[in-house]
């Protein structure tokens, strides 16, 4: 993606509406974590797992209000005529890390509230897939605030990057140079699209009612939330090794390269920045033993996890070269 030109973006309302909206949506979530900071306990029952901790938790707790700080500053950089001059590298990755962290939750909680609303659900989804360990009401308030952030941050992003980059989307993939991926990237991802096969296949057995590599109580209290989120995690994977080979093999020649790259950019976020999240929060301590992740589900995150990134590293390559021939 060439930076060598710095377009203007347009005016009108939509922009800015857009951005306030992505930054309200934010309050929720960033004013229960620094209450938590500050000692409170709303919205956390007695007995939570979140109180066994302290220590650690206000400093994962501190780590969540920046990390929703930094849809802010997204915000901003993609309305305002400063963005425009920001390098291609600098937006990139934080921008693909909110789309991979937020679309799970975009089509997971909706999922669930669904499945409940038919009469599977446990009345308190939670997009994890984890133990519900805070109040009801906590879930539809900051999930709600996260897919309005989706939401809107994604449409000023698309709108964005229609303004800067859109001759890199252009046409479709039957056009695209032939050496768009070299031998190495196609290698690469054929790998990341292997590697993808297991954590796909095990969150489709999990939600299917296989109990097999979950740990005795994680399998015990294992509903149809949970079953929601490994349908929606396994899709993701699924459709980030799907269209990264497409773009590899440039077919189906038909195939229109901005429907290629979204999907792409979308799904390997989804399956990578999950997959992080789970493996990080899965080696952190547990309140109690029994409740630990078992091995094969830190190494099915530790797979999601390699696989977004390694999948993610070839469609930035399909973008670098594409932004020097387009």
């Amino acid at each position: 993606m060439t930076t060598s030109t710095a377009p203007t973006a347009p005016a009108g309302a939509l922009r800015p509406t857009l951005r306030v909206l992505a930054m309200v949506a934010c309050l929720p979530y960033i004013g229960l974590k620094v209450a938590w900071v500050a000692g409170s306990r709303v919205g956390i029952p007695a007995g939570s797992v979140l109180l066994d901790h302290p220590t650690l938790m206000a400093v994962a707790n501190g780590l969540s209000v920046l990390a929703d700080a930094v849809v802010v500053l997204l915000a901003l950089l993609l309305t305002r005529p400063w963005g425009m001059r920001v390098p291609a590298w600098l937006l990139a990755f934080p921008m693909w890390a909110a789309t991979g962290l937020l679309a799970p939750i975009m089509a997971g909680y909706p999922g669930q509230l669904i499945v409940s609303l038919v009469g599977g659900g446990s009345g308190a989804p939670s997009p994890t897939g984890r133990e519900p360990f805070l109040d009801a009401w906590v879930f539809p308030v900051v999930y709600g605030g996260f897919i309005l952030q989706g939401l809107s941050l994604g449409t000023l992003f698309v709108l964005y990057a229609r303004d800067r980059w859109g001759h890199l989307w252009a046409g479709r993939l039957g056009a695209l140079p032939a050496g768009l991926m070299g031998p190495r990237t196609r290698a690469v991802a054929v790998t990341g699209a292997v590697l993808a096969l297991l954590p796909a296949a095990l969150h489709t057995l999990w939600a299917c009612g296989v109990t097999s590599g979950l740990s005795p109580a994680f399998a015990a209290e294992y509903d149809s939330d949970h079953a929601t989120v490994d349908v929606v995690r396994a899709l993701f994977l699924a459709l980030a090794a799907v269209i990264t080979l497409c773009l590899a093999r440039r077919r189906p020649a038909g195939l229109r390269v901005r429907t290629a790259l979204a999907v792409s950019w979308v799904s390997s976020g989804a399956a990578g920045c999950w997959g992080a999240y789970m493996t990080l929060v899965s080696l952190l301590p547990m309140g109690e033993a029994a409740k630990a992740p078992s091995g094969q589900m830190i190494t099915t995150y530790a797979g999601e996890m390699i696989t977004g990134f390694l999948l993610a590293g070839c469609l930035a390559v399909v973008l670098t070269r594409r932004g020097r021939t387009a």
